[in-house]
């Protein structure tokens, strides 16, 4: 009997072990309750791994309101890269719009970064900017530049990303050209078979490697698939 009444009390204290813990979880993933806090790590003179830390959580929680706040790192060396990481997955244009008004400040490494976060965000009102950049003299840049093109596959990246494989400098063709199979496959994803079928002969007609021309043709086949 004494045995019974000892598991019955052990059971009652998991059970309400296991309850305290998953409110403690639903309270820690909590956004609202979360978010200020993490928000005021990154505006105060925190320590870097502090900041570093609030930028990984709020990549799971950050809403909107943490935009403003990532943003003002993105020109920062050693946190651009975890501000970017926040921000990439937050879905709001106010993201879109912070990285493009981030573009004409920034250089080296965090405008690499922002150009690149363009590219995984596809956001097509930056490919103006974008043009202008696939013309820089650091062809990290370049080549950046035309990745994040390729990946935003509209119709006016593939024109950009067109041009830009005729004057594009040897060191950042084969990148330009990868671009242009890429942007490609996205417009015929989309049922643009033209569109598409122009890039693949651009880049077949163009002299590259042979696996380029043998993508390119494949690309072609399947532009031009009632024929």
């Amino acid at each position: 009997m004494r045995k019974s009444i000892i598991h019955v009390a052990l059971a009652a204290a998991v059970l309400s072990a296991g309850a305290r813990e998953l409110c403690g979880q639903d309270v820690a993933t909590t956004p609202n309750d979360q978010e200020p806090q993490l928000i005021a790590v990154l505006k105060s003179d925190a320590p870097q791994k502090e900041k570093v830390d609030a930028c990984r959580k709020l990549a799971l929680v950050g809403t909107e309101n943490a935009v403003p706040a990532l943003a003002a790192l993105l020109g920062d060396e050693k946190l651009s890269h975890m501000a970017r990481y926040a921000l990439e997955p937050i879905p709001s244009p106010a993201v879109d719009d912070a990285l493009r008004d981030a573009m004409g400040n920034l250089k080296g490494r965090p405008l690499i970064g922002a150009i690149a976060s363009i590219g995984v965000r596809r956001d097509a009102k930056a490919v103006p900017l974008l043009v202008k950049m696939l013309q820089d003299a650091d062809s990290v840049v370049v080549r950046t530049t035309a990745r994040a093109l390729g990946k935003i596959g509209t119709p006016e990246a593939g024109e950009a990303l067109k041009q830009a494989l005729a004057k594009t400098p040897d060191a950042s063709r084969l990148a330009v050209a990868d671009a242009c199979l890429g942007c490609a496959e996205a417009l015929l994803d989309q049922g643009q078979r033209a569109e598409a079928a122009t890039l693949y002969n651009c880049v077949g007609n163009t002299k590259l490697p042979k696996h380029f021309r043998v993508a390119a043709m494949r690309g072609a086949i399947l532009a031009k698939e009632s024929d």
